[in-house]
């Protein structure tokens, strides 16, 4: 697989490189950046609002200083653990990010090939562009489903039912979009499913050739999960629109039993962001959480996902596996998180540059340079084994709201 790169600190013109020859997630970003339309990447990178909680969840987790050890002896490393149970090869997992299926066409199915084949978790989100069902054809294999609650709980059941029908091995529960966080620069380049047909936007397109074939390869252009099974919703277009008039605004802790009732498999709440909330999460019987703020998504202004995590962690222990989403880019990242009692990394906005940069081949080079750093990071702090990594891992932390 090949993908146009250019050094970024010099003129050189678009060279086309191997995409073994890139060596990091910014690499990936910078390839996407040139082959996605403006709309969809933007979408992938923004925040909300003045994006401060987007720039803290990255500042702060590069404030933690890792503890480097010598003379430990690191031969035959193992980067694998668990993940509801289940043995995973890395402490990672791909964590649902919306309209995958328009960075790069079948986006949500080649994402998740990569996954399976590198031995760790797919989410799809609901606001998928592959449906649930296209993406249990193409892989064969379970994944994990990402459910946003919407006032049609009769169309919940049946989301939920499709889920099960697949092979679905977890549902990830979306506890803190039931209001949209505004992000500027989809309001600026009028973001639509499908992509509308502006001049701008089609001058636009009209420069990513290689988008344009593959998409038009796509099994879906729309959100493959919603259109055609919403009575009045058939022609869904717009992610704000459905926001606004679907999603449960009323969810609380008590519609936490209906879920359950409606699902008997592994239930991870994702969105906990205060301490006070994880242990109403333990009480709820969920089986995991994540703590994330939405990758700066949603209540600009929040606390980083990494100044939360420890604190959490402390509080419910071992009553719930805690799991955790924000900021990362690099395999280091993962290596914080870890040592503040992460149990695995849910992985978003890394590889779906990938995706856009080059497919299956670009999200399985995102979770190859991510276990190679991580693996690096390991040794060099003295760790044989990920599942032993711990907080003599880390030296210093220091939030920029407390600097």
């Amino acid at each position: 697989m090949f993908a146009l790169g250019h050094r970024a600190d010099q003129n050189y013109p678009k060279l086309l490189v191997p995409m073994k020859k890139i060596t990091c997630i910014a690499d990936l970003r910078e390839i996407a950046s040139r082959k996605v339309p403006r709309a969809f990447f933007d979408y992938v990178c923004a925040g909300s609002y003045e994006e401060e909680t987007l720039r803290e969840n990255v500042d702060d987790l590069q404030k933690i200083k890792l503890r480097q050890r010598v003379l430990v002896d690191m031969s035959g490393r193992d980067l694998t653990t668990t993940a509801l149970g289940e043995k995973i090869s890395l402490p990672i997992a791909l964590a649902p990010v919306a309209l995958t299926g328009l960075q790069y066409g079948n986006g949500e199915i080649l994402a998740a090939q990569a996954a399976h084949e590198a031995g760790i978790p797919f989410t799809l989100s609901t606001m998928s562009i592959c449906s649930i069902e296209q993406v249990a054809e193409a892989t064969g294999k379970p994944f994990w489903f990402q459910l946003y609650m919407m006032r049609d709980r009769g169309f919940i059941a049946e989301l939920i039912g499709r889920a099960k029908a697949a092979g679905c091995s977890a549902l990830v529960l979306t506890v803190d979009l039931q209001v949209l966080g505004q992000r500027h620069c989809d309001v600026r380049n009028g973001l639509s499913v499908p992509p509308e047909l502006g001049l701008r936007n089609v001058l636009n397109m009209a420069t990513k050739p290689a988008w344009i074939l593959s998409m038009l390869k796509s099994k879906s252009r729309t959100f493959g999960n919603l259109a055609g099974h919403v009575k009045g919703m058939e022609d869904v277009k717009s992610l704000a629109e459905w926001t606004a008039t679907q999603f449960d605004q009323a969810l609380s802790w008590n519609d936490i039993e209906w879920v359950k009732g409606q699902w008997p498999g592994k239930l991870i709440l994702k969105g906990i962001l205060d301490v006070q909330d994880a242990k109403l999460a333990v009480k709820s019987g969920a089986d995991a959480i994540v703590v994330s703020n939405h990758g700066g998504r949603q209540l600009d202004g929040a606390a980083s996902s990494i100044s939360i995590l420890p604190g959490i962690v402390d509080a419910v222990g071992s009553e719930i596996e805690t799991m955790f989403d924000g900021g990362i880019r690099t395999g280091m990242d993962i290596m914080r998180a870890l040592a503040l009692g992460a149990k695995i990394c849910l992985v978003g906005r890394s590889y779906a540059w990938g995706v856009g940069a080059g497919g299956k081949a670009g999200a399985a080079r995102a979770i190859d340079v991510l276990a190679k750093e991580l693996d690096v990071t390991m040794a060099l702090c003295g760790y044989k084994r990920v599942v032993d990594v711990d907080r003599e891992a880390v030296e210093v932390f220091q939030s920029s709201r407390t600097a």
